[in-house]
Parts: structure tokens; sequence; C-alpha cells
């Protein structure tokens, strides 16, 4: 029976072990939303890690929503990447990359001049969101994308995987939760479309498993994930039957031989997302939101999953793996740092004595 400790094949990444560091959105970006030298050295001090997986990087200037977030979508911002990646690989790691456009939970004050902020349909989220230069301000009202640019919007997703292999990842994940873009094409409360995108279950699938299809074409299906939370009510998206979305979903997308499915737990009770994701999607699954080491270790015990994924535990942890292995006390982490500036609770969190 496999433990946290053994190596694991994810399509075409070999694992070294199963402790999977979840996407984290940090803020720590630089001009020009290129990944900064602190970046480099974060991502490497948890490169022990069997696999991590790159925060939320927009496909386009119009995918950016929060400030200080990295895009995947020029030269310089992939010539940043690359001292990501090169430093990672150097400890021995592995690392993907998460392609998040965030549609409509976006601000103009974050994005570039000239960008705008899309969507499926022009319905504003509840909510505010913050921006550097005036606090907390309301959600921006998208744009409705019209049919013929839907094309254009998936075309950045592949090119933005083209532009991660270039980089030196190695893979890509597809952000499918959050209510960012594809859970809002995903849901009826932000999908009034009456095209081939919207109007039933079924064609509200479609935005997603074309961008797969395309993230795909460009890296090979083993080297794509696609992360996933069924019912996940966050930035104001309402799925009346999630059942019903992902089952057919899944089963979409599951002759495409993918790398992985990233399911976190859902936070409805009575929905089991990964006994869900089992039943429909027949490669490996990293389960992910809140577990623990004896409650990872069930995952693979039970045959759940194949891998898990941790957040919080890897900001004031960067040798998780180890202290997991050592049966070693965590260290905490600071709130309070969690998306400002600067080294002060992104890179200064000591490893144990050696």
């Amino acid at each position: 029976m496999p433990d946290l400790f053994s190596p694991l094949t994810l399509g075409d990444i070999e694992l070294a072990n199963r402790i999977v560091m979840a996407p984290m959105t940090r803020s720590r970006a630089g001009a020009g939303d290129v990944p900064t030298e602190l970046m480099v050295e974060y991502y490497r001090q948890r490169a022990t890690a069997g696999l991590i997986v790159a925060e939320g990087t927009q496909p386009s200037a119009n995918g950016k929503g929060y400030c200080r977030t990295p895009g995947i979508h020029t030269p310089e911002q992939v010539a940043g990447w690359r001292k990501v990646t090169d430093a990672v690989h150097r400890e021995g790691g592995r690392i993907v990359l998460q392609i998040m456009h965030v549609g409509r939970i976006a601000s103009h004050l974050n994005k570039d001049p000239g960008t705008e902020t899309v969507a499926p349909s022009a319905v504003r989220a509840a909510g505010k969101i913050f921006t550097d230069v005036a606090g907390m301000v309301e959600y921006d009202l998208p744009r409705a994308l019209r049919t013929d640019e839907i094309p254009g919007v998936i075309a950045e997703y592949r090119r933005a995987t083209e532009y991660a292999l270039e980089a030196g990842f190695d893979g890509v994940e597809l952000h499918c939760t959050s209510g960012y873009l594809p859970m809002q094409f995903l849901a009826a409360n932000t999908n009034l479309r009456d095209d081939a995108y919207g109007g039933t279950p079924e064609k509200r699938l479609r935005f997603v498993v074309e961008t797969l299809e395309a993230m795909a074409s460009a890296a090979g299906a083993g080297r794509v994930g696609l992360r996933i939370c069924p019912a996940n009510p966050f930035n104001d998206v309402v799925d009346d039957d999630p059942v019903r979305t992902y089952t057919g979903l899944l089963q979409a997308i599951d002759p495409m031989g993918l790398a992985y499915l990233h399911v976190m737990r859902s936070p409805v009770r009575e929905l089991d997302a990964l006994a869900l994701a089992r039943a429909n999607f027949r490669g490996p699954i990293i389960a992910n939101d809140s577990f623990k080491l004896a409650s990872a270790q069930r995952i693979l015990t039970e045959g759940k999953g194949e891998a898990v994924s941790f957040g919080r535990y890897f900001i004031g942890n960067p040798d998780l793996v180890r202290r997991f292995r050592d049966g070693a006390p965590l260290a905490e982490f600071d709130q309070g740092t969690l998306y400002t500036p600067g080294p002060r609770g992104y890179t200064d969190y000591p490893p144990l004595a050696a």
C-alpha cells in the first residue's frame, strides 16, 4: 500500500513523493506581472514537495484580477518563471503552473490600461476586491464575451501553456474553481448565455472541455491537470445541481487521459467530491483541502486519491516533507502577511535545524 513518501507518476510527470504543494496566491509579482527573485527563493525552499503547483497565473492581461499576481503572456514573464523552474529543478523538484483567468472577479484598478474585464455574461459579482491604489472596491461589471470571441480566449490558454513549457514547467493545471472564468461558464447564475456555450448544463461544460483540449494540444494530455471544487460558492457562484454539472464534466474529459484531477473537498457536506471524482474519472486524483498527516495517509490507504496537496502547511513549513517524515512539529504562519509585498511571511520561515 503506498504512503505519502512513495514515488508516483502523474501522466508524464514523475514525483519523488505524494506530498503536493497546492497553488496559493501570494501577491509578490513585480512590475509587468513578472516573477521576482523573491519568488524564485520561495519556490526553491519548497522543492522537496513531490510536486509544486505554482500560484494562479493569468494567461492574458484581461485575465488578471488581483494586485501583484504573475502572468505568463509576455517574454519577460516567461524569463522570470524560467528562473523559478530552474531553481526548483536544481533541488530535484517538479513544478507545474496553474493557469488562472479570473473573468469577472477583477477590478480595472489592478489591470493594465486598455484591458477589459470579461465573463460569460454581464453579471457583476457580489462583494469587493482589494486594490493597492484604492483599497477595497466593488468588482467590475464585466462585458459579456461574444460567441466569436470565445475561441480567442481559449487560444490564450493554449499560448499560456506553450509559454509555461518554454519557461521550464513540467506541466500546467487549469484552475476551474473559486468562481473564476471556467467556473463562471459552468454555473447557471454566472452563465446566462443562450448560444453554444450556455443554456443547458451540457452546453455550459463546453468552454472547460475546449480549453482543456487546447492545453493538451500544446503540452500533451499527460502534462495537463484540472482543479475542481464542486458546489464551491466562493466569489458568488451558485450551482443548483453540482452533481449533474461535475458528473457531466468529468465524463466528458475522462477520455482525454489528463495527468491528474486536483479535487478540493466540497463545502456541501452531503456531496463527496472525491467519490464523485473517482466514479467518473479514471486518472490519478490529488485530494485537497485541510488534510493533516494522518487523514492524508488515509486518503491513499482507502484508495480515494493517489496524492494529497497541502496549502497552509507549506506557508510556514518550507521543509514540510521532512517534518512529516520525522514527525516534527509544524510551524504556524502569519495570516497578516499572506498577500503583503516583501520577504516577511514569505521566504523568512526557517527550516528545521540540520
